[in-house]
C-alpha cells in the first residue's frame, strides 16, 4: 500500500500508509478535514563525495595515456570536490604534500613529514625511523632543476645521519 502526504488546516502535515480507494483520514491533533498533497520526490542511490586528492590519477597511465574526454571528466570532477571541500573543510582529510606515491607506496602515499616505513632501500633517504620533511628525500624520481642532482655532482646534498 503506498504512502499518502497529507495537510490539515490547522497547518499539520503527515503521512497516512492507505489503500488509493480509501477515504481521507481527519487530523490526528484536531480531528478536522485533511487534505492530500503532492509527496516529495523519493530519489534513490548513494551520495559521494567523490575521489579525494590521494586517489586522483598521478601518472599518464592513471590519465588514460591523456585521453581528451576522461581528462575532461577528471577536472569536473576535481573541481566539484574542491567546491565540496571549501563547504565542508572535513572532507580534505591530509593536505601535506604527497613526496612518494608509486611503488611501494601505491597503497599509502608518503607525505611530508611521515615516519620511513620499514628497511629503507638503497638510494632512498633519510634511513629507517627518520621523518621526512619538504627537502631532498633521495630517489624520488622527478628531474630537479639548476643544481638539483642525485648522481653526487654540483648541488648534491648530503643528508647527515643520526
Amino acid at each position: 500500500m503506498p504512502i499518502y502526504d497529507y495537510r490539515c488546516g490547522c497547518g499539520r502535515r503527515f503521512e497516512v500508509i492507505q489503500s488509493l480507494t480509501a477515504p481521507d483520514p481527519g487530523c490526528p491533533d484536531c480531528g478536522g478535514p485533511s487534505a492530500r498533497v503532492p509527496a516529495a520526490p523519493a530519489l534513490g542511490g548513494r551520495a559521494s563525495a567523490g575521489r579525494s586528492r590521494e586517489y586522483m590519477p598521478q601518472t599518464w597511465r592513471g590519465t588514460r595515456g591523456g585521453n581528451r574526454e576522461h581528462l575532461t571528466a577528471l577536472r569536473r570532477e576535481w573541481a566539484a570536490r574542491e567546491r565540496l571541500e571549501a563547504k565542508h573543510p572535513e572532507l580534505a582529510g591530509d593536505t601535506r604534500p604527497v613526496l612518494a606515491h608509486e611503488g611501494r607506496y601505491h597503497g599509502a602515499p608518503l607525505r611530508a613529514g611521515d615516519p620511513m616505513p620499514g628497511p629503507a632501500a638503497a638510494g632512498d633517504a633519510p634511513g629507517p625511523g627518520r621523518s621526512i620533511g619538504q627537502g631532498h628525500s633521495g630517489g624520488h624520481g622527478h628531474s630537479g632543476g639548476p643544481g638539483h642532482s642525485h648522481d653526487g655532482g654540483p648541488g648534491a646534498r648530503d643528508i647527515p645521519s643520526t
